[in-house]
C-alpha cells in the first residue's frame, strides 16, 4: 500500500470532500478522486460513501483510518528523529477558545517562536470543540477534559474569573455590595443556547438570569464591559488587556476553571509536537501566574 495514496485518503477523510482534500494537498479534485479509486481497487473495498453532505467513511474506511493515522505519525516521527534535536521548525496549528486565544496564547507563542526561529504557529480561535481526528488542528486547548476518543490530555493550568465592570459604569450606577444588588444591574454574558461547554455557563453558576447583552465571543463580551454596557464575568488573565475594568464582589463571587491540552493519541510518537507541547505547558503556566498576579 502506497503512503502517498494513504495521505490522499487521510485528506478526504478529514475534509469530507474531494475539493477540500485537493486544497489541503494542492492537487486538483479529479486527481484526488482517481487516487482514491486506485486505493479502493488495490485493497478491494469501498472506503467512502458519497452523501449529500460529502464523502463519509464506510466501515472499511473507518478501519483503515486508524492504521493510516498511525502510519502518518510514524513517518512524522522518523522525520523528526532524522532532523535532530535542534530548534523546533515547521508549522503547528493549535485550536483554542477565543478567550485563551486572544489574551493568553499570543505572548506565550511569541516567546516560543523567539526561541525557535524556524517555527510557524497558527492559532485558530473558535467558540467550539475542535475535531482532532479531522486534523482541524495539531492540538487543541479546551475548558473541559474530554472523556472519549483516542486522545492524550494534559492539564495546562488553572485560571480564575471574577465579576467586573468599567469604572465609568460603576460610577454611574448604584453601588454593588452584595449578590442581591446585581438584580438592578445589566449583565453581559454568553448567548445561552450557544454555550458549547457547561464550564462556560458562569452566570447560571452564580445564580444570575440570562443576560440582556450577550455574545458567543469572549472578546465581544469584554468590549461590552469596556464601553460601560454592564457587568460580566471576566477571566482574571484578560484584565491586563482591559485596564478600564474593575473587579467587583471579589470575595463573594469567584470561579476557578482549567485549560486542558488535547492531542491525538498517535501524535505521541512525533517528537516535534511533544517538544512543542512541553514548552507550551511551561510558558502558559508562567504567563498565567504573571497575569493573575497583576492588581
Amino acid at each position: 500500500m502506497d503512503w502517498d495514496d494513504l495521505r490522499v485518503f487521510l485528506a478526504v477523510a478529514r475534509s469530507e470532500s474531494l475539493s477540500g482534500a485537493g486544497r489541503r494537498l494542492k492537487i486538483d479534485p479529479a486527481t484526488v478522486g482517481r487516487r482514491i479509486a486506485r486505493l479502493e481497487e488495490a485493497i478491494g473495498a469501498r472506503l467512502f460513501a458519497k452523501t449529500p453532505q460529502g464523502y463519509s467513511l464506510t466501515e472499511q474506511g473507518t478501519r483503515l483510518l486508524t492504521h493510516a493515522e498511525r502510519t502518518e505519525a510514524a513517518i512524522d516521527g522518523a522525520s523528526e528523529a532524522l532532523s535532530g534535536p535542534e530548534g523546533l521548525t515547521g508549522q503547528i496549528r493549535i485550536g483554542a477558545p477565543d478567550g485563551c486565544a486572544n489574551y493568553l496564547l499570543p505572548q506565550v507563542i511569541a516567546r516560543i517562536c523567539d526561541a525557535n526561529p524556524g517555527l510557524e504557529v497558527q492559532i485558530v480561535a473558535l467558540p467550539r470543540v475542535f475535531n482532532l481526528s479531522k486534523r482541524e488542528a495539531d492540538m487543541a486547548i479546551a475548558v473541559s477534559r474530554p472523556e472519549a476518543g483516542r486522545l492524550t490530555v494534559q492539564k495546562l493550568t488553572d485560571y480564575h474569573l471574577h465579576l467586573a465592570a468599567s469604572r465609568e459604569y460603576l460610577a454611574a450606577h448604584p453601588p454593588i455590595l452584595t449578590r442581591a444588588d446585581l438584580q438592578s444591574h445589566r449583565l453581559v454574558g454568553y448567548i445561552s443556547d450557544m454555550i458549547f461547554d457547561k464550564e462556560l455557563d458562569y452566570l447560571t453558576e452564580i445564580g444570575a438570569s440570562a443576560p440582556p447583552l450577550a455574545s458567543n465571543s469572549v472578546s465581544v463580551q469584554l468590549n461590552f464591559l469596556r464601553h460601560g454596557a454592564g457587568i460580566g464575568v471576566v477571566h482574571d488573565f484578560a484584565l491586563a488587556a482591559a485596564p478600564e475594568l474593575q473587579r467587583i464582589l471579589r470575595e463573594q463571587i469567584h470561579l476557578t476553571r482549567a485549560f486542558w491540552l488535547i492531542r491525538h493519541a498517535d501524535d505521541g510518537r512525533v517528537e516535534r509536537l511533544n517538544r512543542f507541547a512541553g514548552q507550551l505547558i511551561v510558558e502558559v503556566k508562567k504567563e498565567m501566574q504573571r497575569l493573575e498576579a497583576l492588581p
